[in-house]
């Protein structure tokens, strides 16, 4: 029968306690560790001479190893009457002088200001779960009371938030000074029954005068340099990253789960800011891998950090597959964070990660590090804003694996989701450079917007390939073909990011005109800004909500585009479904997106729905509306583009007809311009190759 209590408010019951010691008899029970594992500590803070009380002592052994050492003014207090008398028999002949007696800690009979320390082991998370930590907020007004100034509480303890912040907050309102120690387990030797969570001890040093702000610190080890808080909720979050990681740490200890996808992000211990983020992948179990090859750090170069092999478990599963080693962690870097070089980044992960091995690897196994192309990558910030509707953005600049340079907004609520991107070349030379894709393709100059600091966009290379299955899509509008060749193209389209989309349509398709629809100012002036984007009489934009613009023109009447394009994400990151919002594919606004279409025209969805019965149901509601549904899936990423046509098609011929109307489209983007180079860079047989009728 287990002797631990089958509820949290079990450990403030003096019944439980009663029951426990009577069960385990003379057997100490060392909860936390014992002497051995705390005497660092407790020796730097508790003097041989000063007078300590110990609360809840139950039957460890600490205050008798404590004595034998030359603690000789101890005064052990417990709730129960059975381990008092256990422990008071045991000691009578061999320590006389130490003391156990039955006293309910919450109020004690001492004078005021009597003890010089004050020693709990476990007593304050045992009653803090009782009458909502009101209890324990007895206990530690009883403990503050019989401490002397310059006294000491010396709390060990798992340090759960409930428990810690109603201590820390108390002590802190005293004026106490506060610091946290996170004791470490040494590496190999932790047992299987230990506790997840990493043991704290808490010491809150009692002033004569408050301080006029909180001195609270938290340090590593026992000696390990105090790192200073400023607030309680940042030594909060200081503990919490510590739990997450000794949690972590004791899970990939004991088993591998390929899986699981562990995530840990460690933070600068100084400015407390996150620095790393640590994905743990395994190989399936039964995988083939070389002996060696136990375990491998993977350094994410910056700026790729959103990239599909490393954002995605798919990825992961990839590059840990590619890499063929049992178990691999994939290491990010943060925004804001300071990166000497390679050399740097292992020696300091290299402390940490070890910690992350998987089980049985000899502890001193040499761990390579690994990466593309032995660099760091390379990330630019070049302006940072708020905005009332988004939140935090940034716009950086990056260096891509293919060695060009790019544009990106990225809000900060979401900094694994680039919003745009857009490739930049010097404005001193025409681009020459191709997107590099698996196949190979003709070389061409782009058109190019001048921004500051020597660099423009390459406004013909759209980064992003749905992107470019959408201005593929219009194909089947017949776009490029000798009887369509001069037909305007009307388009609508809601979302405007960059503003790399709308300016591709612009520039390169023939007599198309192009209404952009934007909820967020600021993501228009960030557009203009830093991505060239450029309005004129065939680009305009709209402010406003995208929904309304739509019922707005649906009451005008007649058919008034020939594409209605929907790239708008949904803010709410918790629904299954990120682009577009929930209410952008309910039916009523389908049938609206429908009327507003002309005879021929064409609704183009970029879908992000990671819930299959989500999508299922989305694609059943855009069927009730549109007779013919073709989808194109992105390659190694989520999204998926419908192209919706209101004209009932052939199935039969449909998928054929879309080749050579792939290839009267191509013809048409290639042909010379005003300027002879200008071409953009887009295959479009390739974008609408795996089409698929819905």
């Amino acid at each position: 029968m287990s002797l631990l209590p089958r509820t949290a408010e079990e450990f403030s019951s003096a019944d439980y306690w009663e029951r426990f010691f009577k069960k385990r008899g003379e057997r100490a029970f060392e909860w936390y560790g014992d002497y051995n594992k705390l005497c660092g500590i407790l020796h730097k803070y508790i003097k041989l001479q000063d007078k300590v009380l110990v609360v809840g002592c139950g039957n460890s052994e600490l205050s008798e190893q404590l004595y034998d050492v030359g603690y000789k003014h101890l005064t052990n207090i417990d709730i129960s009457e059975t381990v008092v008398a256990h422990m008071n028999q045991r000691n009578a002949e061999r320590r006389p002088d130490l003391t156990f007696q039955q006293v309910d800690a919450t109020q004690t009979p001492y004078e005021d200001a009597s003890f010089q320390g004050a020693l709990d082991k476990g007593t304050l998370d045992a009653v803090a779960s009782e009458e909502e930590g009101a209890l324990a907020r007895r206990m530690i007004t009883e403990v503050s009371r019989v401490l002397r100034v310059g006294g000491r509480y010396v709390c060990v303890t798992l340090a759960q938030e409930s428990v810690i912040k109603l201590a820390v907050d108390h002590f802190v309102q005293l004026g106490c000074a506060v610091r946290l120690h996170c004791l470490q387990e040494e590496r190999g030797k932790e047992e299987e029954d230990t506790f997840a969570l990493p043991v704290f001890v808490l010491i809150c040093t009692k002033f004569r005068q408050p301080m006029p702000t909180p001195i609270l610190e938290m340090c590593i080890g026992d000696d390990g340099a105090p790192v200073r808080h400023t607030r309680v909720c940042e030594l909060l979050s200081a503990v919490r990253e510590y739990q997450g990681y000794s949690v972590l740490r004791k899970r990939l200890r004991t088993s591998t789960d390929p899986s699981s996808n562990l995530c840990l992000t460690l933070c600068d211990a100084k400015a407390g800011l996150p620095r790393y983020t640590l994905t743990v992948q395994d190989c399936p179990p039964g995988a083939k891998v070389p002996r060696p090859n136990q375990f491998a750090i993977f350094i994410v170069p910056r700026g790729s950090e959103t990239a599909w092999l490393y954002s995605s478990t798919e990825g992961r599963r990839q590059l840990a597959a590619s890499a063929n080693f049992r178990r691999l962690v994939v290491v990010s870097m943060h925004r804001n964070q300071e990166y000497t070089d390679m050399q740097a980044v292992q020696s300091e992960l290299s402390p940490v990660v070890m910690d992350l091995a998987p089980p049985g690897m000899p502890t001193n196994q040499q761990v390579p590090f690994l990466s593309v192309g032995g660099g760091l990558g390379w990330r630019e910030e070049v302006s940072r804003g708020v905005s009332q509707l988004s939140g935090e953005y940034c716009v950086e600049n990056v260096r891509g694996e293919d060695g060009e340079l790019y544009r990106r907004l990225v809000f900060l609520s979401n900094i694994s989701l680039v919003q745009s991107e857009s490739r930049l070349v010097s404005s001193n030379t025409a681009a020459s450079s191709h997107k590099k894709k698996n196949k190979k393709k003709t070389k061409a100059a782009s058109t190019a917007v001048t921004l500051s600091a020597g660099v423009s966009v390459d406004s013909g290379f759209l980064c992003c390939a749905h992107h470019e299955v959408m201005v593929a899509g219009l194909s089947m509008l017949g776009v490029g073909t000798p009887q369509n060749k001069d037909d305007p193209v009307s388009v609508l389209l809601v979302g405007l990011g960059g503003g790399g989309l709308p300016q591709f349509l612009r520039n390169f398709v023939p007599n198309a005109t192009v209404e952009v629809v934007e909820l967020d100012p600021v993501v228009l002036e960030v557009a203009k800004e830093w991505f060239g984007f450029r309005p004129d009489d065939r680009l305009t934009v709209t402010l406003g909500d995208g929904l309304e613009r739509i019922c707005s023109l649906e009451k005008e009447g007649g058919h008034l585009f020939d594409v209605i394009m929907f790239d708008v994400d949904n803010k709410d990151s918790s629904l299954g479904m990120s682009c577009p919002p929930a209410g952008f594919v309910e039916t009523p606004v389908l049938q609206k997106v429908f009327n507003l279409l002309t005879l021929r025209g064409l609704f183009i969805l970029n879908l992000v729905c990671r819930d299959l019965v989500l999508r299922k149901n989305v694609l059943e509601r855009v069927r009730s509306v549109f007779p013919t549904i073709l989808s194109r899936k992105i390659a190694e990423e989520i999204n998926e583009v419908l192209l919706c046509s209101r004209e009932e098609k052939d199935a039969a011929h449909i998928l054929p007809s879309m080749s050579q109307a792939a290839k009267n489209f191509q013809s048409m983007l290639s042909a010379d311009r005003t300027k002879p180079k200008q071409r953009p860079h887009i295959d479009i047989a390739e974008m609408l190759e795996n089409l698929k009728i819905e």
